[in-house]
């Protein structure tokens, strides 16, 4: 892997993009679409899914392991990582097997780095930021979500407090495909105000929990390290 822009390396990358930009921005914006998947928590209480498809994975935090020996030291790496009772477990064997740079746990980290990314990116309406690591559908979702709300005119305050849990829950390589479905719960405090100011959804003192269930893809074959994220699910 040497000599190549991976997913971690990109990570570092993009975080000093977003610092940069949140530098720069203090408004996101929302929408009100609720057939659509929103990453942002609404006073509604609905729960809304995105034509079952969506965003990518950048990420690099730190230097990827040393190439392993055998299957053994795979196999050691994965039950570190989580017990082989965990129903996620098998699955992630089957990807280190077939990707032995694969680190579960380097995974999670860069997916929370995503997840805070993306769903601060979708507030703000940066669709220039989201372009670069959203699939082509997920995207043109994405953006026309931000251009509805722009044209009614709401605009919305987010501030990500943090991401409690950051849990594999799923995992498996298929037809080459590798697969890791994440569960995070996280804390934003989101208001969303109408073209004259006024609130018209949520509190900019009340921090809300939410939990969303996202499931990043990778074609093992591919010399592109990146993951994207094929699916989403709001959970609450």
């Amino acid at each position: 892997m040497n000599g190549t822009f991976d997913i971690y390396t990109l990570l570092l990358l993009v975080v000093a993009v977003v610092i940069l930009l949140r530098l720069r921005r203090v408004l996101g914006r929302k929408t009100g679409n609720e057939r659509r998947y929103d990453p942002l928590p609404r006073e509604s209480g609905g729960t809304a899914v995105a034509k079952d498809k969506v965003v990518p994975l950048p990420t690099r935090e730190t230097a990827r392991p040393p190439q392993p020996a055998g299957d053994q030291e795979v196999e050691d790496r994965i039950r570190g990582f989580m017990p082989d009772t965990n129903p996620a477990h098998a699955g992630l064997l089957d990807i280190a097997r077939q990707d032995s740079s694969f680190d579960p746990a380097h995974f999670v980290r860069g997916a929370k780095s995503a997840y805070e990314m993306i769903v601060t990116a979708f507030a703000e309406g940066n669709k220039r930021l989201l372009k670069q690591f959203l699939s082509r559908e997920v995207y043109d979702g994405f953006a026309e979500v931000i251009s509805e709300r722009e044209t009614r005119g709401e605009a919305v305050d987010t501030s990500f407090v943090g991401i409690n849990k950051a849990d594999i829950i799923d995992a498996e390589a298929k037809a080459k495909t590798a697969r890791v479905t994440v569960k995070f719960v996280s804390q934003l405090i989101t208001a969303v105000k109408n073209r004259n100011g006024e609130i018209i959804d949520g509190d900019p003192k009340q921090i809300r929990e939410v939990t969303d269930i996202w499931t990043f893809a990778r074609e093992l074959t591919s010399r592109d390290p990146n993951w994207k994220l094929v699916a989403t699910q709001a959970a609450n």
